[in-house]
């Protein structure tokens, strides 16, 4: 081939290249505005936080369908353990991290609110004196940490001898350190029948009439009727301790309710407590990434409806930090 057919080609092949290019480019615009990703999410841990991620993951797929979240509880326990090891890319966790944890490598960000809550059957022979009078921080941390036998009466300053059973978490769990940490110590230090799981907990107070333990917001309320589980009652924590349950203590009536007593502070913290996901050091799968950062912005919006309390505006600002 001569020259002069040389420089009938070149520009032929260059205006080829160039709108290859810019269709690669096009493409990859197009598919940035609507939403493409590919990618795999492995999640496990805590309870407290699993429905909520189920949500969250639910409503990122309508945006990302080519990304595949796999979700599993397990307690929080064994959200980090197996984010550690690298089993999972993320664990669900409800409790705060501890240097020995962070030296092992944890990374975490914090994404929602909730709180533990002290459940009774809505059987227990002496509900309406516990509605009206609570137990106060004392009471419980003498039930729960003392391996004793006590009456549903000693407390209440009545006859009824039928006796408390006791029920706490068998697995490594936030809900349960949590609960410890607001008596004042951890959660091998419970005292009470083992049970596995939020909702194995929940399942054992309702079916026994004498039965006490603690839950998460979510397995204590339902979320489409925003009031309690049939069969499962809050008891009301005497927090000024003068014996009775005032108007500005009064907040179990409704999921509603709890979650702005939460908000507001009023419901004390521990055993209130952030909910966060982590991982071994800051992840690196970009699908992560950005399922991450949508939680902390898009997905504020699903966290009410979920049943649980939003961050403040100050606090997702600084967690999104951690991502950039």
């Amino acid at each position: 081939m001569n020259a002069k057919n040389y420089l009938y080609i070149l520009p032929i092949v260059f205006i080829f290249l160039a709108s290859v290019w810019d269709c690669g480019r096009r493409t990859q615009q197009s598919e940035q505005k609507e939403g493409y990703l590919k990618g795999n999410i492995s999640i496990s841990g805590a309870f407290a936080l699993y429905p909520m991620t189920v949500k969250w993951a639910e409503e990122f797929n309508k945006v990302y369908p080519d990304v595949r979240i796999d979700i599993s509880a397990g307690g929080a326990g064994k959200g980090m353990m197996d984010a550690l090891s690298g089993m999972v890319d993320l664990g669900m966790f409800s409790r705060e991290i501890t240097q020995p944890e962070l030296d092992k490598g944890a990374w975490y960000i914090a994404v929602t609110k909730d709180a533990v809550l002290p459940t009774v059957s809505s059987k227990n022979p002496v509900l309406d004196e516990l509605k009206k009078k609570g137990f106060t921080l004392e009471t419980f941390r003498e039930i729960f940490l003392q391996n004793k036998t006590y009456t549903w009466g000693a407390f209440l300053g009545i006859t009824e001898q039928s006796k408390i059973n006791v029920y706490t978490r068998s697995d490594a769990c936030g809900a349960a350190e949590m609960w410890g940490k607001y008596l004042g110590s951890n959660q091998e230090s419970l005292h009470g029948i083992g049970v596995f799981g939020d909702p194995g907990i929940a399942d054992a107070v309702k079916n026994d009439r004498l039965g006490l333990g603690y839950n998460n917001v979510v397995y204590a309320y339902d979320m489409k009727t925003r009031t309690k589980y049939p069969g499962l009652e809050i008891l009301p924590i005497d927090l000024n301790g003068n014996g009775q349950i005032d108007p500005e203590e009064d907040f179990y009536d409704s999921l509603d309710d709890i979650m702005e007593a939460i908000q507001s502070g009023r419901y004390p913290s521990p055993p209130a407590r952030e909910l966060y996901f982590v991982s071994k050091g800051k992840p690196v799968n970009q699908a992560v990434l950005v399922f991450l950062e949508w939680i902390l912005e898009e997905g504020q919006q699903f966290v009410h409806e979920a049943g649980y309390v939003e961050l403040p505006e100050d606090k997702i600002a600084a967690e999104l930090l951690k991502l950039n």
